[in-house]
């Protein structure tokens, strides 16, 4: 639970790791220059980078959470740095290297790496220990928090309080309806101040910082009279949301004008992550290119010598949110596969709405041989230029296959971008049932993240030498 005091733990944390990134910069700056055989490297170029390092840095910390969970081990404090540092560097030699600039000197990393890896890692711990060993400070900054409610929802959201909240929370009591021929409370009879009627009475009469409601649904027609003592108070309001049935992973609240509109979102990504994933996207084919662009022309020559028909097939495939897109891929079937599939589908091997045959008779020599070794597929990293697909993401499907699908929760899997690669690929391939291919693309959108993508992909490259499970 989010407090002020954490928020402004996480304020001090970060102006401290800017100064600090600052400094040592140009300490490190400074030796290079003290100490190099040829003298300082580039300074304006080197004072000019410096925005750019702390600003990356900064992000990166915050996405690994360096500003929100402070409570941690001295190694989880080392592994947020080591890693943010890791991405910040990465990202300056990425640039550098796009812009084919040599400028920066190794020694100004070296020591500057080093520096933020020990004397970061050391001031951060040691200041939020400091911070929150001062008892009397911890104890003050615990919010006083009067909970709406004294049932299994109010037990529920005071355990929450208890073990989620960096400060911990002073609870001075619970409010409740019920009468005692009702008395199913889940909490402390002498926490109980009285009923929702007593509840502008006891905002008078106690210090309270919040007001929690969690009642069940059939009291929550009273909720407008606490909305107005907390108003009338100027006490902050919190609302459990969870009143329905409702497989959430993440909740927003947005003005539309001066209108409150609450979304509740069965998918949800981080947008920092899912900005990350795309720029990997872009840069990793880039950086691919210049390796794969020869692949790329001799298989496009060859699937030509070998059969007649273009080097190329685009297919409408079904993408994010439903969109149809051309995904493109080397052409592996003669160029009239797709009117001879009916006269075929009744030999289908695979399960649910997708088409496989071990032997299918309208693959070309080139196309077995291509399909092996994935091969084929290399074009549709033009589609993940284009923005239609990720490297890692559920494979996208023909207008055919979606059609057929016979279960709503099937068209989950839309819910995020498609990809070349998923759980899948690295779990058997053509070899999976359809309904574990299905499930693999469900755990991958339920528990997705940037490092999950990252495992995928090294997890693919020896499939995909071996040709595990390719038709």
């Amino acid at each position: 639970m989010a407090t002020e005091a954490s928020r402004d733990v996480g304020r001090r944390l970060c102006t401290l790791d800017v100064l600090l990134v600052a400094l040592l910069y140009l300490i490190a700056y400074r030796i290079q220059a003290a100490f190099s055989p040829y003298g300082p490297a580039n300074p304006e170029a080197h004072y000019f980078l410096l925005p750019f390092i702390i600003a990356v840095f900064v992000w990166a910390m915050s996405y690994a959470g360096a500003y929100r969970f402070f409570r941690v081990s001295f190694l989880t404090h080392a592994g947020m740095v080591a890693s943010s540092l890791a991405f910040s560097i990465g990202a300056l030699l990425t640039i550098l290297y796009l812009f084919k600039e040599g400028w920066m000197s190794r020694i100004v990393i070296v020591w500057f790496s080093l520096s933020v890896l020990i004397v970061l890692t050391a001031i951060r711990s040691f200041f939020i220990w400091w911070y929150f060993s001062r008892a009397s400070s911890a104890v003050a900054r615990q919010p006083k928090i009067l909970i709406v409610g004294s049932g299994q929802r109010a037990k529920r959201v005071s355990e929450a309080l208890a073990h989620h909240s960096e400060w911990g929370a002073d609870i001075i009591g619970y409010l409740d309806n019920r009468s005692s021929s009702q008395n199913t409370n889940q909490v402390a009879d002498d926490k109980i101040l009285g009923t929702i009627n007593d509840i502008n009475k006891i905002l008078k009469n106690n210090v309270v910082d919040e007001v929690v409601v969690a009642v069940p649904r059939s009291m929550i027609g009273q909720v407008s009279k606490i909305f107005k003592a907390c108003e009338e108070e100027g006490v902050k309001l919190r609302l459990m949301a969870d009143i329905y049935d409702f497989n959430i992973a993440r909740m927003q609240l947005d003005l539309m004008g001066e209108t409150p509109l609450l979304s509740f979102e069965p998918v949800a990504q981080n947008a920092n992550e899912l900005l990350l994933k795309r720029l990997f996207d872009i840069i990793a084919v880039l950086m691919a290119m210049p390796i794969l662009l020869p692949v790329t022309i001799i298989a496009a020559i060859a699937v030509k010598i070998d059969s007649p028909g273009p080097a190329f097939f685009i297919q409408k495939r079904v993408g994010y949110r439903k969109r149809i897109f051309p995904m493109f891929k080397f052409r592996s079937m003669y160029v009239d596969a797709e009117a001879r599939l009916k006269d075929i589908e009744h030999l289908n091997e695979a399960d649910g709405p997708i088409f496989k045959i071990t032997n299918d008779p309208r693959v070309t020599r080139m196309g077995k041989w291509i399909r092996k070794t994935s091969i084929d597929e290399l074009p549709q990293l033009f589609n993940v230029l284009l923005g239609h697909m990720s490297l890692v993401g559920p494979r996208p499907m023909s207008i055919r296959d979606v059609d057929l699908f016979d279960n709503s929760v099937q068209r989950k899997r839309f819910s995020v971008m498609p990809g070349l690669t998923c759980l899948w690929q690295i779990s058997g391939r053509s070899n999976l049932p359809f309904d574990k291919w299905l499930e693999l693309d469900l755990t991958y959108i339920d528990h997705w993240s940037f490092k999950l993508d990252l495992e995928i992909l090294f997890k693919t490259i020896p499939v995909i030498l071996k040709g595990e499970g390719a038709v």
